[in-house]
């Protein structure tokens, strides 16, 4: 890396007091809080990022995997550079819009037409409304632990506990917020992952309320394993049946096909929504899917149910570093990232049988995700930390985070194209070591 140090820099800890008085918490998300503060990112290059303090760690969390090529690709900042000199938004519309809609609609044929917003939770958000529009429905069926974002109706059991999620047969509809209208608990209804016969028997019970049933085919908080094709198959043909759409949460998992993690499976969707790596380091949502639905939004149509607009959505910088991006990730460039995913997935493994530690990894693609089990879970109830495997995880990533890798809280990598072998046995060698490290945690744990 050829940047330096930001002279007379301010100090992490100095930044944060400031921050506690303006933001609560110190922050405007979650995510980057640590104690005794969070750390300051100085500048990001290719997959490193150096934070305040002049540290430099390799980036396996992209920005909650938001950044497919890692950090200030040459291509994108001037494409950006050179959008920034003609504007960054305007009450008329872009080519670079259009052009980038065609790019991601070839992408997939299930794609049909697509609309762009500004984050993957307003994404979510508008397919469950555009679902409602289409079936005069308001019910919403989820599987149980998925996160979809902070929408009302898709946050529902998204942090259920032994305490409150009920018979996992039939998983309680659990809020995230305090104050969450009980109406939103009644119009959600939770589905278990993976278990055909217990979702089909929900859904049947429910099929005259239920607008769409939403799914991430390798959904994160339930432990990043894949839905099987079982499962979609069985949901898929339910909603041919009872006027239902099905609605695929693709914000995380586009990046694990050119199409989209869907391409795995022999049914396309109604609808998809995606986030995240689509922006190009940029925030923004996107709606796609079939054209009779997506006609709904469309205030020229006979069908205009569903009025859809918003200041910021699809303006030039997005839709110039979005294409950018995502022209350069081919189907080569996936292949490429795949394979590294492959290796970091096996070394990993491979660490974790040299340490001896009772641990697994799992993924796709290009991501992994460590779990303090020894077999990987299968749904959200088995993936759950109590409290001794949560502070066992916390210690775990401190331990990474102090020698240079950085990940999602939950112990999860997500790669980036600027990534080599290199960068994934240096990390694997580092999570050997963090395993011997936290070794005796383990021995101490079982003893008590």
């Amino acid at each position: 890396m050829n940047l330096p140090p930001n002279k007379g820099q301010t100090d992490s800890a100095v930044l944060y007091q400031r921050a506690l008085e303006v933001m609560p918490g110190g922050c405007s998300r979650n995510t980057i809080l640590r104690k005794p503060h969070p750390l300051y990112a100085d500048y990001g290059q290719s997959c490193y990022l150096v934070d305040k303090a002049g540290k430099s760690r390799i980036d396996f969390s992209n920005n909650l995997a938001s950044l497919i090529h890692g950090h200030a690709h040459p291509a994108v900042v001037s494409a950006v550079t050179e959008q920034l000199l003609k504007g960054t938004a305007c009450t008329l519309a872009t080519e670079s819009e259009v052009r980038y809609a065609e790019h991601l609609c070839s992408r997939n044929n299930g794609f049909e037409q697509i609309r762009f917003v500004n984050s993957g939770t307003e994404a979510v958000m508008c397919c469950l409304k555009a679902a409602r529009a289409y079936t005069n429905k308001s019910g919403i069926a989820k599987v149980e632990g998925s996160y979809h974002g902070s929408y009302d109706y898709a946050e529902v059991s998204q942090i259920a506990t032994p305490e409150n999620w009920g018979d996992a047969n039939r998983p309680s509809s659990v809020p995230v917020v305090y104050g969450t209208p009980d109406a939103v608990l009644n119009d959600v209804k939770v589905i278990p992952f993976n278990d055909p016969e217990n979702a089909i028997s929900i859904l049947n019970n429910h099929a005259d309320d239920i607008a769409c049933v939403l799914v991430d085919l390798l959904p994160h908080r339930v432990g990043l394993s894949p839905v099987t094709q079982d499962f979609i198959t069985e949901i898929f043909h339910w909603t041919r049946r009872n006027n239902t759409l099905l609605v695929v949460d693709e914000v995380i998992t586009f990046r694990t096909r050119y199409g989209g993690a869907q391409d795995c499976y022999d049914v396309r969707p109604d609808l998809t929504a995606l986030g995240k790596m689509i922006g190009g380091g940029f925030p923004v949502g996107a709606v796609a899917g079939r054209r009779d639905i997506m006609q709904l939004m469309n205030p020229l149509s006979r069908h205009y149910l569903f009025p859809l607009s918003g200041t910021f959505s699809a303006n030039p910088i997005t839709m110039v570093a979005g294409l950018t991006s995502m022209e350069m990730y081919n189907e080569s460039a996936v292949e490429r990232i795949n394979t590294l995913g492959k290796r970091a997935r096996e070394g990993i493994a491979e660490a974790i049988r040299i340490a001896d530690v009772p641990f697994s990894v799992n993924g796709a693609g290009s991501l992994f995700r460590v779990h303090v089990k020894p077999v990987i879970p299968g749904n959200y109830r088995a993936a759950f930390l109590n409290a001794d495997e949560a502070r066992i995880l916390n210690t775990l990533l401190d331990y990474l985070f102090d020698n240079g890798l950085m990940l999602i809280d939950t112990c999860t990598g997500a790669l980036s194209t600027a990534m080599t072998e290199k960068e994934i046995d240096i990390a694997c060698e580092i999570f050997l070591d963090g395993f011997r490290e936290i070794k005796p945690l383990l021995a101490t744990q079982s003893a008590a």
